[in-house]
């Protein structure tokens, strides 16, 4: 008798398939800002991408009225890297469906818990190297006069956020809660966040060489020769140097608290000063 009862548990247990999983995915890749508001933030957009998961796992409508409610608590990660959240709170609604005593504080903790550090590390990866790699790549052949600058960043900046988004979103229902809360303690996502912070600094130390130009053409008469400060005397010391300082000033005053703006007008009013003086 016990046999056939945990045969018909085995028949009755709701599985969510890989197509109930996109569903939701695409919702949240479509909504994820929908209704954004500073009261509860995305919690709106999460909870709409959880429908097709609630409508599979939950047949009365006051369970489902119940699971809707759940999500609609205050929720604000990366929209990209943050995706795993949200694989993990289909396993936990998954298992709740299927009777295993998870209650609607341990899904929130769990959420609440795990969408800062994701937030942060999304924001490193998409923000500070991803989206400034690309667009160098974008810049530099749209600057030859080519189309396929904007169109090649376009493409790949949608196909590698894209893909981010549906890995860690499958890789968190994979791995479910337990192991994602021993990545976070094994220091893992640390390591991510400080090398995804190198590899973002240097991509900007190249931007700025490429792209930030200053020059002098001041000549200086010296006896019976010249000397031009520029191509005699700073290209000599370094071929850059006089970006190299304006960069480094104007790190300086940002670390001393200048807003960005002044800083920009600054910068507007003396390359105007001495373009008139002949200067730069």
């Amino acid at each position: 008798m016990s046999d056939n009862t945990l045969n018909n548990q085995d028949v009755k247990r709701k599985q969510l398939t890989k197509k109930d999983l996109r569903k939701s995915w695409i919702r949240w890749m479509t909504f994820s800002h929908s209704c954004y508001n500073y009261e509860r933030m995305q919690s709106l957009g999460f909870a709409h991408s959880m429908c097709p998961i609630i409508n599979k796992l939950y047949d009365k409508k006051e369970d489902k009225a119940a699971a809707l409610k759940r999500h609609l608590a205050f929720f604000n990660t990366e929209p990209n890297v943050g995706t795993m959240v949200h694989g993990i709170t289909i396993a936990m609604e998954e298992e709740r469906a299927n009777g295993v005593e998870i209650s609607d504080e341990a899904i929130n903790s769990v959420k609440t818990g795990l969408m800062g550090p994701l937030a942060g590390i999304g924001d490193t990866i998409t923000q500070g190297v991803i989206t400034p790699i690309l667009l160098a790549l974008g810049i530099g052949i749209a600057k030859e006069g080519n189309l396929m600058g904007p169109i090649l960043y376009t493409v790949l900046i949608s196909t590698i956020i894209v893909w981010i988004s549906y890995t860690l979103w499958m890789r968190g229902y994979k791995l479910g809660k337990s192991a994602v809360e021993q990545i976070l303690g094994e220091g893992i996502f640390n390591n991510v966040i400080e090398g995804a912070g190198i590899l973002g600094c240097t991509v900007i130390g190249a931007l700025t060489g490429k792209y930030v130009t200053l020059s002098t053409s001041v000549v200086m008469k010296m006896g019976e020769g010249q000397v031009a400060l520029q191509a005699d005397l700073f290209d000599k010391i370094m071929p850059g140097l006089l970006p190299l300082l304006l960069t480094l000033g104007v790190y300086k005053l940002l670390e001393k608290g200048k807003s960005p703006i002044k800083i920009m007008l600054y910068i507007i009013l003396i390359g105007a000063v001495g373009s008139l003086i002949k200067i730069f």
